[in-house]
């Protein structure tokens, strides 16, 4: 066994210990080819300005998961990084001069190492050839591609001559859809969109074929369709079973909440369940059902994490109350408040007898209370302060998805102004990412310290692409809390 199998280890059982590793996708050029006509197909809203993702938002990004997470490999090399003569090749994939981290694992990496083996690397290229429908001489060409060029050909689509052969997987850069880590168990998507196939495939062979997986193998679990799916009607929804990862939280050791939603179907979360129960992965899932709109998404869209006792929520999806035909409806000021939202618990060792919650802050209080042990009142903030239209827009552009680096240190966007506000009355300290990395660089703020605090994250591009950086992130090792 490697010495790199030996130390790497898998284990998440909260969405808010303190984050030791996970596993990224730096946007890559075929975002930058993402046009008008297909950007929906793509599950895009709009087409994104590439360079601006990467030099004004996303590299912020990478840089505070470097000194949160392996300091070492960038503190005191802030002003080398972004400098002219670098070339920014500290953050690309692949180059000599690419930072190769060990704790901020970069996918495209894990997949270039994979494609090293020469007979996965043919039955890779055969699968990806097959999805694509690929002719055989194109298929001849990338078979005899070295690693790290086939690499990136696979997620952009793009020749190194700039020709494009496939789609590219733009999605890619939302890792979380691709698995959920569950205790040191990693439970693989079943996309709901075509546009996500190949990433999940991709991510299949990594999983299952990198040298720092090899311990995990037994504990990758695939998501079955449902028994004899294919003779079943094609176009109806509710026969299909899909899951993906922005739609499963693992909020406590024993405690894994999946939702329903416009991604993951009812049939994918049921096989879900059997899976994680057979397995004795956990005890407990709580299944949400959410609206099967654009507008939501996952899970992950409409809530999040903050602390033990605190989470940020869209207030519909909160309390969702019940229509009342005899009352009038004030459509100008609470039209969401139509939209309905279930949540029932399932019990490994108590098959038959489902626990049901009031709405979806009922839930929130109880994993708080009783599966965290918190001692102090569950505290809610609410997307754009709870204030319409702000609570629908900022909702939007991921007011609701944030990552925590560690309990109470939580990234978001920062154009959401209102929730910002509604952060600011909860008590939290609000910085901006650029003052925040000069600080850590200068020794003035001590990540071991830092508490309570939002973090704010340049967005004018990124958010096009709709997804926050909970969706940008896979973490696979959190402390314990």
């Amino acid at each position: 066994m490697s010495e790199a199998q030996e130390n790497f280890n898998v284990s998440v059982n909260t969405e808010i210990g303190r984050l030791r590793k996970l596993l990224i996708h730096s946007p890559d050029s075929g975002l930058g080819k993402v046009v008008p006509s297909k950007a929906q197909d793509w599950l895009f809203e709009d087409i994104v300005h590439l360079d601006t993702i990467r030099k004004g938002e996303y590299d912020y990004y990478l840089k505070l998961l470097m000194y949160f997470l392996d300091p070492d490999k960038i503190r005191g090399k802030l002003a080398e990084i972004d400098s002219e003569e670098a070339n920014r090749n500290f953050f690309k994939p692949n180059h000599a001069d690419f930072h190769n981290s060990k704790a901020v694992i970069e996918v495209q990496n894990l997949l270039s190492e994979v494609l090293e083996n020469e007979s996965i690397r043919k039955k890779l290229v055969a699968a990806v050839a097959a999805i694509e429908g690929c002719t055989y001489k194109v298929q001849m060409q990338l078979a005899d591609t070295n690693p790290k060029e086939l690499a990136e050909i696979f997620i952009s689509g793009t020749l190194a001559n700039d020709t494009m052969i496939f789609a590219p997987i733009p999605n890619l850069i939302f890792t979380r859809d691709v698995g959920t880590t569950i205790n040191n168990h990693i439970l693989l998507n079943k996309p709901a969109k075509k546009a996500r196939v190949r990433e999940t495939l991709l991510m299949r062979y990594i999983f299952f074929n990198h040298p720092i997986f090899a311990n995990y193998k037994n504990n990758i679990l695939e998501i079955p369709d449902v028994t004899m799916h294919f003779l079943r009607p094609g176009d109806e929804p509710a026969f299909s079973t899909t899951l993906e990862g922005g739609d499963v939280m693992m909020v406590s050791k024993n405690h894994v909440l999946i939702g329903c939603s416009e991604r993951t179907s009812e049939h994918g979360a049921n096989e879900a369940i059997k899976l994680l129960f057979e397995n004795n992965v956990v005890e407990k899932v709580t299944v949400v059902k959410i609206p099967a709109k654009r507008d939501y998404m996952h899970l992950d869209t409409v809530f999040t994490q903050v602390k033990r006792n605190t989470w940020v929520i869209l207030n519909s999806i909160a309390h969702s109350p019940k229509f009342n035909p005899n009352e009038p409806i004030n459509f100008l000021k609470e039209p969401e408040q139509l939209e309905a939202t279930t949540a029932i618990q399932f019990h490994k060792d108590k098959p038959g007898e489902p626990k049901y919650f009031e709405h979806v802050e009922a839930l929130l209080n109880d994993i708080s209370k009783n599966d965290l042990n918190s001692s102090e009142p569950t505290k809610i903030i609410y997307s754009g302060n709870n204030t319409f239209p702000y609570d629908s827009r900022e909702q939007w552009t991921d007011s609701c998805n944030l990552l925590a680096l560690k309990e109470g240190v939580v990234l978001g966007y920062d154009r959401n102004d209102k929730t910002v506000e509604a952060f600011k009355e909860a008590g939290f300290n609000i910085v901006d990412v650029k003052d925040l990395i000069k600080d850590l660089e200068s020794g003035k703020a001590d990540i071991e310290t830092i508490t309570d605090t939002l973090v704010l994250m340049p967005s004018a591009e990124l958010s096009r692409a709709r997804g926050g950086f909970h969706c940008m992130s896979l973490p696979i090792l959190r402390d314990n809390l």
